[in-house]
């Protein structure tokens, strides 16, 4: 079962509500996805614990509704 992008990013501004998100379907089949997350929270945060913060908004997706996410995570210049 494939998940939208729009739910994606949803979710991660659930969890994450400063967050800028942008997502891109890699091969059009709602299964591999790379997504660009930025926000504060991610501030004196490891690259592995940002990504760690984007999998838990995820609630449990990844590896089944989501097959493969390429992800980018960093902090807004002015944080």
């Amino acid at each position: 079962m494939a998940m939208a992008a729009n739910e994606i990013e949803n979710l991660i501004k659930e969890a994450l509500p400063d967050a800028v998100v942008s997502i891109d379907d890699l091969r059009g089949d709602g299964d591999h996805y790379s997504a660009q997350v930025v926000s504060a929270a991610f501030k004196g945060k490891s690259r592995v614990q940002q990504h760690q913060m984007v999998y838990e908004a995820l609630q449990g997706r990844m590896g089944g509704q989501l097959h493969a996410l390429a992800l980018q995570t960093s902090v807004p210049k002015d944080a």
